[in-house]
C-alpha cells in the first residue's frame, strides 16, 4: 500500500475525537494531520488555512461541514490533492424560498439554544437527530459526541453556522474532480441522505460510493470499523 500524507477535516463544532476511532486503522500506513477551523467564518476561510498547514500534496477526507469544506480546498489547489473522501456531507448551496428559511432558523435556534442554555444543552438537543435511532441508548457514544460539541464555544458555533449559511454551490466542480474519491454515507442518515449522496457520486467520475449499514450522520464514530475499511481500499488507489 502506498504511503499518502492525509489531512481529515471534522464537521460542525467536530475536533479530532469525531476522527480518533479510525486513528488507529490509518495510522500505520499514513501521516495523519487534523484540522482544525478556529474562527473561521467562512468555507473558504477554512480550506485556506488547511492549505496553509498541509503537505505540498495530501489525501483529504472531509467528514459533514468538513465535506463541504474538503471541496472547497479541491476548488483552490486541486493539484494539492492526490485522494478526496467525502463523508456524510453535500454540494449544494442553501436553498432558496421556504426550505433555506427552515434551515436558517433550525440553525439560529441552535444558536440560541447554545448562547443561552449552553454547548452541551444544544448538544443534547441537536445531536439526538445525528445518529441512528438504535444508538440513541448507547451511553458511551451519546456523552462523548455531547462533550465534543460542548467543547466548542458559543462564538465558534456561530462563525461556523454563518460559513454554512453561505456555504458555494459546488454542484458544477463536482465535474472537475479527477482524483480517486470516495462518497460514504450512513445508510440511515437522515441529515444528509443516501439519496444525496448517490447523486454526488454520480457527479464526480470513477468515484466510489459506500453506504455503511445501521449507521446515521456520525459514521465514523457509529461504524468506525466499516468507516476504516472503506478509507484504506479508498488510500490503496493509485493517484490518476
Amino acid at each position: 500500500m502506498s504511503s499518502h500524507p492525509l489531512v481529515l477535516v471534522p464537521g460542525l463544532l467536530c475536533d479530532q475525537a469525531v476522527w480518533h476511532p479510525l486513528l488507529a486503522a490509518l495510522q500505520p500506513q499514513h501521516t495523519v494531520h487534523v484540522a482544525q477551523h478556529g474562527l473561521a467564518d467562512s468555507l473558504p476561510a477554512m480550506a485556506e488555512q488547511i492549505l496553509a498547514s498541509a503537505p505540498p500534496r495530501f489525501a483529504l477526507a472531509g467528514h459533514s461541514m468538513g465535506g463541504r469544506v474538503a471541496l472547497e480546498v479541491w476548488a483552490q489547489a486541486p493539484q494539492r490533492v492526490s485522494h478526496l473522501a467525502l463523508l456524510d456531507t453535500g454540494f449544494e448551496g442553501l436553498a432558496e424560498g421556504e426550505t433555506g428559511e427552515r434551515e436558517r432558523a433550525g440553525r439560529l435556534r441552535l444558536l440560541q439554544l447554545a448562547r443561552t442554555e449552553g454547548m452541551r444543552a444544544m448538544a443534547q438537543d441537536w445531536a439526538r437527530g445525528m445518529v441512528h435511532p438504535d444508538r440513541l441508548g448507547d451511553a458511551p457514544l451519546m456523552e462523548g459526541i455531547y462533550d465534543m460539541l460542548a467543547r466548542a464555544t458559543p462564538e465558534v458555533f456561530a462563525a461556523q453556522i454563518g460559513a454554512l449559511l453561505q456555504r458555494p454551490d459546488r454542484s458544477t466542480l463536482l465535474a472537475s474532480i479527477t482524483v480517486p474519491t470516495l462518497v460514504l454515507c450512513g445508510r440511515e442518515d437522515s441529515w444528509s441522505t443516501l439519496e444525496r449522496h448517490r447523486d454526488m457520486a454520480g457527479r464526480i467520475s470513477g468515484s466510489t460510493l459506500v453506504d455503511v449499514p445501521h449507521c446515521g450522520h456520525m459514521c465514523t464514530l457509529e461504524q468506525p470499523e466499516a468507516v476504516s475499511r472503506a478509507l484504506l481500499a479508498w488510500l490503496s488507489d493509485e493517484p490518476r
